[in-house]
């Protein structure tokens, strides 16, 4: 067409305007104009109609239909970024501008014929699948792509013959002509774009039924033995979700059938699509004697896809501004989920230790996030992602729970399922629902705990036999949050617990801040309150207490209180004598940190026999064959005397694990890895070992960046700047990682402003987590002065239109190398 009304205008005054004077939206999906969709259409359906090729070089072709009720004149405006519209039916005019296809006129259905985009349809070799979260349903297909215009969706795929294909509705047709298939699915319930789903192409299935429901799983494993070990365990940890979830929210599940799709090298951990769930295939499929920390993972995140199907589902938040609404409840419901299938498990430690942890390495940092943040496009959804959301958002809904008890909070819950069942809600609206069962303020407490990033500075003492909480604002606002502090004192008379304002027991011996793990705070103590936990801290008798006191000594190593050496003489000698396994496993892994964060390379040689013994130590003495494995794989990272990488290579080449420990083809593969980044290639050999042909596929993906010689780990890394390299990102981010390790942080640090330099551009063609684990790949492994320079120059170079979220990503990954660059100059001999 040759002009187009301005879409503004259109919607305000009814009345089309001069042609002279268009207004086309702008590129992304702006709130203005999603805002004004939603008031305009409701009632959407999309047929759509895709023919896949069997070579993934080959375009798709596709038709769809959207049909809608109409509740003002004006354009339809869909959202479609490849912009390839080959004609829309009946001769209507359009036009393709700024990342949309705009079509005036007053019809209530539109068939497009297209040819889809590639960017999220993640075309492998001998299989795709669609992943359209948060707005990448418009790289694909032309669409109202759009939370809170939910709409019923029917497929039809036209596939080569020996593939297969599952989505969000029933199969309900499946023809064979001349070598390809056509299938039809059946329609679904109203659903956002961003949940509709399909994957096809060379899958095995296996059906389960369990509580009268028939359940399938599509997955690509060739290992027979690994898919018979796991797959009743994942059949009962998803019926045992659904039961738990039927039950609390007194709604059965709403989506027919519950099918899930197991797929190689998958970007996230899951994804939460009706009836055709995805999961990364390593993290369901455990390999033999896993330990308790990744069966527990497992559960984790089967009851939080599982839960999504009412939080996020059933129930979608109205704007991604509160994204977090949906993985709030389903990592608060997962938490509670998992305690049946584990009741040997201290769950209170387990909140702690899965939690705290991750929300206090972004809290730190100078750019710690709200955990609702404000969103003007939706081509910037994706820097809303990350640790605020999925651990600390949490803790604060625990603290909502506590805050006006556990049955009002579920007859709350139930209360906001029932009222926007397949409709859209905001937080403001749960909190008003909430609001009117409870005498407490809660958009009070909402204020400082959601709305606001951060968390207080608390500093500990007695003073004048008194125990004292002094609470600052880190970001200087004056902000107060509202929570209680108790404290367990220890002295000659034992552990008491104790508040703010109280008298502490005469003659203390140390103080942990944080009793019971129930605060949320930078807690300090000074050096010497800090040297005295660090020292105490097995005197402590609850396991969640004990964690508590790690959480606050690994804050005071990063503060600068607490020498890193002392933290590692003192975790070294405690932890053959912790008692709980979940515990024993988190101290190792700080141990680890501290190692090869905060140590120079000459105290990192220094110590590295003495962890390499302490590591094969816990291995041989431990009781579980999961155990024995993790200690194993904490002794491999560790290794660099001559001494222990002997012996890795050794235990390579023969295949001959150490007694009790049980490794698999893909253990043997990361052992590679940590041979090549000790100076001893086995790459190549190893690329021959592998017989799976997508773990084959996925190591040598990122083969290049291990290589020994400079050059060619450089060339790998300048790929990278074309998009096409960079569409498998797990494999990019493998890469990364061995590109920077600390091993290689010396010769890789020059490349680390080309890295930056590249993120802008990750975020506008990657997935939601890319851009935050690109900066941490990047930067983790290192610590010195001029790697912080690097950073520092880079972000104070930044130009002002620059994205402020995305710059908050840099400063969080920053955060590390900032830290560790004055700790180990402060504290190397």
């Amino acid at each position: 067409m040759k002009c187009l009304p301005a879409l503004l205008s259109v919607i305000v005054t009814g009345s089309f305007v001069a042609c002279s004077n268009p207004a086309p939206p702008a590129p992304g999906v702006p709130l203005q104009l999603a805002q004004e969709r939603a008031e305009r259409f409701s009632d959407v359906r999309y047929r759509l109609h895709l023919e896949l090729p069997e070579s993934r070089t080959e375009p798709i072709a596709g038709e769809i239909t959207v049909s809608f009720q109409r509740h003002a004149p004006g354009p339809v405006v869909l959202d479609f970024v490849p912009g390839t519209v080959d004609s829309v039916a009946g001769g209507l005019d359009f036009e393709v501008v700024n990342e949309h296809v705009v079509i005036p006129g007053a019809m209530d259905s539109i068939t497009l014929h297209f040819t889809a985009g590639d960017a999220s349809l993640n075309r492998n070799d001998d299989f795709l699948y669609a992943l359209f979260v948060p707005d990448r349903a418009r790289m694909a297909i032309p669409v109202f792509d759009q939370p809170n215009l939910k709409a019923r969706w029917s497929l039809s795929l036209a596939i080569p013959e020996a593939w297969t294909a599952v989505s969000n509705g029933a199969l309900t047709g499946d023809e064979l002509s001349g070598g390809t298939r056509r299938l039809e699915f059946a329609e679904t319930e109203p659903i956002p774009t961003y949940l509709f789903a399909f994957a096809a192409g060379q899958f095995q299935t296996v059906t389960g039924e369990r509580d009268g429901r028939s359940m399938t799983m599509y997955h690509r494993e060739s290992d027979i033995d690994k898919v018979t070990r796991n797959q009743g365990d994942i059949f009962d940890l998803h019926a045992a979700s659904l039961a738990w979830l039927e039950q609390y929210t007194a709604i059965d599940y709403p989506f027919g059938k519950f099918d899930f799709v197991l797929i190689p090298s998958f970007q996230f951990g899951g994804m939460e699509h009706p009836g055709a769930i995805y999961y990364r295939s390593s993290s369901l499929m455990l390999d033999e004697n896993p330990p308790v920390t990744r069966q527990l993972g497992r559960a984790s995140l089967i009851a939080h896809e599982t839960a999504h199907m009412w939080f996020g589902d059933l129930v979608t938040m109205d704007w991604f501004d509160d994204v977090w609404t949906k993985e709030v409840y389903a990592n608060f419901m997962a938490a509670k989920i998992v305690q049946p299938s584990f009741p040997e498990i201290d769950h209170e430690l387990r909140f702690l230790l899965s939690h705290y942890p991750s929300a206090y390495g972004v809290d730190r940092t100078a750019g710690a996030n709200a955990i609702r943040q404000d969103l003007d496009n939706l081509n910037e959804a994706g820097s809303l992602y990350g640790a605020i959301i999925y651990q600390k958002a949490p803790m604060v809904m625990r603290m909502l729970e506590q805050r006006i008890g556990e049955i009002t909070f579920q007859d709350g819950i139930r209360e906001y399922l029932e009222r926007f069942a397949f409709g859209n809600a905001t937080w403001p609206e749960l909190i008003e629902i909430l609001d009117a069962r409870s005498p407490e303020d809660l958009a009070s407490w909402s204020e400082a705990w959601v709305e606001e990033p951060g968390r207080p500075v608390v500093d500990v003492q007695i003073a004048d036999g008194v125990l004292r909480f002094e609470e600052s604002d880190p970001f200087g606002r004056g902000l107060t949050w509202p929570q209680e502090h108790t404290a367990i004192v220890f002295s000659g008379d034992g552990a008491a617990a104790v508040a703010a304002g109280e008298a502490a027991p005469e003659g203390a011996a140390f103080i942990l801040p944080n009793a019971a793990g129930q605060g949320y705070a930078d807690y300090r103590l000074g050096a010497a309150g800090a040297m005295a936990l660090l020292e105490g801290a097995p005197r402590l008798e609850a396991p969640v207490d004990r964690g508590a006191a790690w959480l606050t000594l690994h804050d005071a190593v990063l503060n600068g209180t607490l020498s890193p050496v002392a933290f590692l003489e003192q975790a070294s000698l405690q932890l053959p004598n912790e008692p709980v396994e979940l515990l024993r496993q988190h101290i190792g892994s700080r141990i680890r940190g501290v190692y090869w964060g905060l140590l120079a390379p000459s105290q990192r040689e220094a110590w590295a026999p003495r962890l390499e013994g302490l590591f094969d130590t816990m291995r041989t003495g431990s009781e579980t064959p999961g155990e024995r494995n993790a200690w194993y794989q904490a002794w491999q990272d560790v290794a660099l005397s001559n001494e222990a990488i002997a012996r890795m290579e050794q235990i390579w080449i023969s295949e001959v694990p150490p007694e009790g420990v049980t490794l698999s083809e893909w253990d043997y593969a990361g052992m590679a890895r940590e041979l090549a980044l000790r100076g001893i290639d086995v790459l190549e050999a190893q690329s021959e070992r592998l017989t799976d042909r997508d773990r084959k596929r996925r190591f040598e993906a990122s083969m290049e960046a291990g290589s020994p010689d400079p050059a060619v780990r450089e060339a790998w890394f300048a790929r990278l700047a074309d998009v096409e390299n960079r569409a498998v990102e797990s494999q990019v981010l493998e890469g990364m990682r061995m590109l920077h390790h600390a091993l290689r942080a010396r010769e890789s640090e020059h490349l680390i402003r080309p890295a930056l330099d590249l993120t802008l551009e990750i975020q506008r063609t990657g997935d939601i987590f890319f851009p935050g684990r690109w900066l941490h790949a990047t930067l983790d492994g290192h610590q010195t002065g001029s790697a912080a320079g690097i950073v520092r120059a880079f972000v104070e170079g930044l130009p002002e239109d620059y994205p402020e979220k995305l710059k908050g990503k840099v400063l969080q990954a920053a955060d590390g190398v900032y830290r560790a660059a004055e700790i180990s100059e402060d504290w190397r001999p």
